[in-house]
């Protein structure tokens, strides 16, 4: 049985800022299992997030609106049988946030004004670790900064790691400029989420609650579709995990895999209970017709692959911000943290009474160790008996939308990523991209507006979800490494791709690229051992149209990986585009 404690009074404090003066208790694992393993399933029921809109009506118009959003510390009942937990959680007050937050509605082409405000206190609720690139404010406060996940807008709305603030905004980070951001909503329809971005506090702030669900809507496009519509037929499933003490508040390590090096970091955080739009394991009652979930994997670590009991499957519709070119009828979806599914459920196929929302995904994902009780249950759907009512009239088209097809146009530039993961004393130490940090000068400096391939090559064990911002990008290729630990070694001396004669080395087998991923994404997962060949966007996929803003200026974007715990430390890259 592993005890997780910290062993000294001043490390605590330090992780902690002003205000900690003892460590906790131990905990073991047993007392975290116990904890989830009490909490009975599918006994409370799935909330339905508020929601909120970022535009107006004017004559019967559409036209830019403001929002104010704020971060709030307060209680929340993760289950009925947990005491409240102490969260930070987004919402137009106190009173009123959750988590997730308040679903975020726009138009596609109507701007959105978003003022971000910190409320929270001096220091943070759970442990974080000074020794990995991180933003410490001097005066006390908690720093944030949010990134619209999956938008398409100038760097200075990016939500830079660097842009972080406190609350009252008494401390700023060196690229802070701002206290609004305007989203214009340029892109197509889709489903964007969004969340913070501090630097190297992105995990625990997440782990704390602050992640929320951001859609563009283009309503003609909804009418023409005419897929499961309104607040009953048409909602979100932020799924994700947590550990939880005893007297209900959040359970996050306290000690690193590799202590002497990263007195707190571990390489992933894995909770025992699952959480479905704030509630552990809970159910939805439902009639027998057709519903559309935007399914979210908000965890920090864990991939979910998801199927339903008695018989049902999904209709995927879309995937990130983007539609399928056509429905994808799949029994089963595969997850990493940050992706999207856009599902139909169809519980009029079914004659049973119940199905229940499964998972079967190994974490770490691929080779870690197989699900348990716990988690390998999502939710129930408790369907009623009888006809739906009202009647169903939503339908499924065999045709969704149309885009440019991946293909990279003559003379593109190609680039290669390389993964790297990085030990000392029995235990990773840190992650990096081209064996870079992110304080390096940026070496992916693409021009705006146009088209690029990537070769994104895993010398890890773990698949990574590699998360661009604001490109839209495809997978269209991913193939074995053969001789893989003698290109390794020729890499952790050289680190260039070429001289190491990739070419020669990407020979094996072939990997199937899922028919409901083959859209433009803002995710995509990456496989171990292979290299995957995308195809990167930095133009509008609807009409490979430049960007209708100055992309080039500072702070640029990043791309990293969406495990949050690697991009903490620190599996993440600046991405600066150069002008059209």
């Amino acid at each position: 049985m592993m005890i997780r404690f910290v062993a000294a009074v001043v490390l605590l404090t330090a992780m902690f800022g002003c205000g900690a003066s003892r460590a906790p208790p131990p905990v073991t694992e047993a007392s975290l299992l116990k904890t989830a393993s009490s909490l009975k399933k599918f006994v409370d029921k799935l909330p339905m997030l508020p929601k909120i809109y970022g535009y107006k009506m004017q004559n019967g118009k559409r036209i830019p609106g403001s929002l104010t959003v704020g971060m709030y510390a307060k209680k929340w009942k993760f289950h009925r049988d947990l005491p409240p937990t102490t969260v930070f959680a987004y919402g137009t007050s106190a009173a009123t946030a959750t988590v997730p937050g308040p679903t975020i509605e726009t138009i596609q082409g109507v701007p959105t004004t978003l003022t971000w405000l910190n409320f929270l206190p001096e220091s943070h609720i759970l442990p974080w670790d000074p020794t990995i690139p991180t933003a410490i404010p001097k005066q006390g406060g908690v720093p944030t900064v949010v990134h619209l996940h999956g938008g398409v807008h100038p760097p200075e709305y990016d939500g830079s790691a660097f842009a972080w603030f406190t609350a009252n905004f008494r401390e700023k980070g060196s690229f802070w400029t701002r206290k609004t951001y305007t989203y214009p909503n340029v892109q197509h329809a889709g489903n964007l989420w969004y969340h913070d971005h501090a630097l190297g506090l992105t995990r625990i702030n997440l782990l704390a609650g602050l992640i929320g669900a951001y859609v563009i809507r283009d309503p003609a496009l909804d009418a023409k579709l005419n897929l499961p519509s309104g607040l009953e037929f048409d909602q979100h499933l932020f799924v994700f995990d947590r550990s939880f003490n005893k007297d209900g508040s959040l359970y996050m390590n306290y000690t690193g895999n590799n202590p002497i090096i990263h007195p707190q970091w571990q390489p992933e955080y894995f909770g025992d209970a699952i959480v479905v739009n704030g509630k552990a394991w809970p159910y939805l009652n439902v009639q027998r017709r057709k519903y559309r979930f935007r399914i979210v994997n908000a965890a920090n670590a864990r991939y979910f692959r998801f199927s339903l009991t008695n018989g049902l499957s999904f209709t995927m519709v879309g995937a990130d911000t983007s539609y399928l070119p056509h429905p994808v009828n799949t029994d089963s979806i595969l997850m990493a943290p940050s992706e999207i599914a856009d599902v139909i459920i169809d519980f009029s196929a079914t004659n049973a009474k119940e199905s229940v929302l499964e998972n079967n995904a190994p974490y770490p994902y691929p080779t870690g160790t197989n699900v348990n009780s716990l988690n390998k249950v999502i939710m129930k759907f408790i369907i009623a008996p009888g006809k739906s009512n009202p009647p169903d009239t939503s339908s499924v088209p065999p045709v969704l939308m149309v885009y440019p097809p991946a293909i990279a146009p003559k003379g593109a530039v190609k680039r290669y990523i390389v993964m790297y993961e990085y030990q000392a004393a029995g235990g990773p130490t840190h992650l990096y991209i081209n064996g870079k940090r992110l304080e390096d000068p940026a070496t992916e400096t693409p021009k705006s507006g146009t088209t690029e391939v990537w070769e994104v090559i895993n010398l890890t064990g773990d698949d990574h979800p590699l998360h661009l911002h604001l490109a839209s990008f495809q997978a269209i290729k991913v193939q074995e490494i053969v001789d893989l630990s003698t290109f390794t070694a020729c890499m952790a001396q050289k680190n260039d791709s070429l001289k190491c004669n990739v070419n020669s080395h990407v020979k094996g087998k072939l990997i199937n690229i899922p028919e409901y991923e083959r859209t433009w994404k803002h995710t995509v997962k990456i496989t171990p051992g292979y290299q995957t060949t995308i195809v990167v966007k930095f133009n509008l996929v609807d009409n490979d149209a430049p960007y209708p803003f100055d992309a080039s200026t500072e702070p640029g974007y990043v791309y990293h990986c969406h495990i949050l715990d690697h991009e903490d430390n620190a599996m993440i890259r600046p991405l600066k585009l150069l002008p059209a």
